[in-house]
């Protein structure tokens, strides 16, 4: 299995939401439309094989020092096979060259991001627009099992 790793385009958005698609209907990914997705099509980061994309996450910038990674996904056949884990990682390299200090994550995978150095921290220490902007529109909102992790770079 060849996988690589590129930069989103428009044309790859409906392959996009074809492959998160199951994952917003279970609740563990909130929904983000086609013109959202486009809007912030710099963010995502995918992988694929050939044509294929079998995984994707964005790195969703907040402040001039903090970003999240999130709409983190892998094809469900191929998780274990630290995919993801790529996908984050690049995302970070990402983070580090642009001069984010710290990157956020808002996860149902708590040890995931822990193997991958984020340490927990309490939900009222996010940014008062990230509950705003994002959380309010989530099936969950308000109760919400969520674990808030945050990385140093």
């Amino acid at each position: 299995m060849q996988i690589t790793y590129r930069k989103a385009t428009l044309a790859d958005v409906v392959k996009m939401q074809e492959l998160v698609r199951v994952e917003v209907e279970n609740g563990i990914i909130l929904a983000r439309s086609n013109d959202e997705i486009s809007t912030n099509i710099r963010s995502y980061i995918l992988a694929c094989e050939g044509d294929e994309i079998i995984g994707f996450c964005a790195l969703h910038i907040h402040t001039a020092t903090l970003a999240e990674i999130r709409s983190l996904i892998v094809k469900d056949i191929l998780r274990g096979k630290k995919i993801g884990e790529n996908l984050v990682n690049k995302a970070l390299e990402e983070a580090a060259i642009l001069g984010i200090k710290e990157v956020l994550s808002l996860t149902y995978k708590q040890s995931f991001f822990e193997r991958l150095g984020f340490h927990v921290i309490p939900k009222e220490s996010l940014p008062e627009h990230k509950i705003w902007a994002d959380c309010i529109k989530c099936k969950h909102f308000p109760v919400c099992n969520e674990v808030s992790l945050i990385k140093q770079l």
